[in-house]
């Protein structure tokens, strides 16, 4: 393997960061909304659905006392 120059190194490295597509403050913002709302979508689901199964849980348990 060949070995790099550093300043050859650091001039590939600003030359492959040019090229990335950085996304606007407000597909960040929006982007970041959507997390927020979705992980708090999913948190409810999961609490009904755990809740519905305790429920039922402890109506088949107390259908044995």
């Amino acid at each position: 393997m060949a070995m790099t120059n550093p300043m050859q190194f650091i001039t590939q490295v600003r030359g492959e960061v040019a090229k990335v597509a950085w996304p606007s403050r407000r597909e960040v913002m929006l982007t970041t909304v959507m997390v927020f709302v979705l992980a708090t979508l999913t948190a409810t689901f999961f609490f009904l659905v755990d809740l519905v199964i305790k429920l039922g849980l402890t109506w088949i348990i107390a259908g044995f006392h």
